[in-house]
């Protein structure tokens, strides 16, 4: 798996690991960017109808309001695509990738069932022995090769260093940092999208930069979210979840057993959104990562592991299989232990495991 450490101020950190900064087996960082623009240029073309160019200028409705709440996102953002050869809009649109699939098909009621997104499985559990997070995250197989690790410092900053499994070119996303928050994410389908807020990914860098959970809560809810998803922020303290639409975002908190459990329906009072039912394996995944983890008696971080490799309902299971009515895989499992600040990565099926990559702060 290619590792990127990036050091120093937004656009040169982001420039300098974009061209050359990481190398695995001969492969750059730039070649995945690359791939990650081709992944989405034929998703969006076949799911769509819509070439790129149109694609990209959805993603220029965005620049106006991050240049007045999410600046340096976008000077890093100039960076990647200086680092790539590729456009500042050919790398914002990687970044609000989910908020063009619902705002392009927001009128369409009969398209949007019918463009495939990421669905997953997420667990959040504060334990006698600590506090932990995890996930499945569950994507098309031809995205895998552009997955990347990217470990982030921005001295002088005061922001605390990160590390999070991303694809290439994507800001933001799942893991945690020095201060023992983390995050992951779950998919979710609601009609319209808000340009004025944070779209999905910024949101999660917003959590990955937080001295804690309650200050990642509190930055998302005072930003909102421009679009649909589950946010699950965790830190030593426990975890809450956050069901977030272009209207709002309420919090799910721990059950009595102190898990915070999700998948890819809304779980809240959903009375006010128009939310589009796209994968009918989820309300039947979160039933079994209830039942999977209430049978366990000792939660460690090899026993919360284990949850993740289910594959009751195959192949629309925990651990998915891209088969028939699947039309995504797991392509790889995280498991953090916030207590202690560190994280087990595992590509491939929990059952195919293909490597495994440790982080710890």
């Amino acid at each position: 798996m290619l590792e990127i450490k990036c050091t120093g101020s937004p656009y040169e950190f982001a420039k300098r690991c974009a061209f050359k900064i990481g190398i695995t087996h001969g492969v750059t960082a730039k070649d995945k960017i690359t791939g990650s623009i081709d992944f989405y240029s034929r998703l969006f073309q076949t799911s769509c109808s819509l070439a790129w160019p149109d694609v990209v200028q959805e993603a220029a409705k965005y620049v106006g309001p991050l240049e007045s709440i999410a600046p340096r996102y976008l000077e890093e953002i100039r960076g990647i695509a200086e680092g790539s050869g590729l456009t500042f809009l050919d790398i914002l649109a990687l970044n609000v990738r989910t908020e063009i699939t619902f705002g392009l098909f927001s009128d369409a009621p009969k398209d949007i069932a019918r463009v495939p997104s990421d669905g997953c499985t997420s667990l959040g559990w504060l334990t006698a022995s600590g506090s932990f997070l995890g996930q499945n995250w569950d994507w098309m197989v031809e995205q895998g090769q552009n997955l990347v690790i990217c470990h982030v410092s921005q001295p002088g900053t005061g922001i605390p260093d990160f590390s999070m499994v991303t694809e290439a070119g994507i800001i933001g996303k799942i893991g945690l940092n020095a201060e023992g928050v983390g995050c992951c994410l779950n998919a979710i389908k609601c009609r319209g999208v808000d340009p004025s807020k944070l779209p999905i990914h910024f949101a999660l860098r917003k959590v990955l930069e937080s001295p804690s959970r309650a200050a990642a809560v509190e930055a998302i809810k005072l930003a909102g979210v421009a679009g649909s998803g589950h946010i699950l922020i965790g830190d030593a303290t426990g975890s809450i979840g956050l069901e977030c639409t272009s209207k709002w975002v309420k919090e799910v908190a721990m059950d009595d057993a102190k898990r915070v459990c999700h998948t890819n329906h809304l779980i809240l009072d959903k009375s006010d959104v128009d939310e589009v039912s796209w994968l009918t394996d989820s309300p039947a995944r979160l039933a079994r990562i209830h039942e999977l983890s209430s049978r366990v008696a000792d939660p460690t971080l090899d026993a919360i592991t284990d949850l993740f490799g289910d594959t009751d309902g195959y192949p629309s299971s925990i651990n998915r299989r891209q088969d028939g009515k699947s039309v995504a895989e797991t392509l790889f499992t995280i498991v953090m232990d916030l207590t202690n600040k560190s994280a087990r990565v595992t590509f491939g099926r929990p059952t195919e495991v293909r490597e495994q990559v440790m982080i710890s702060f």
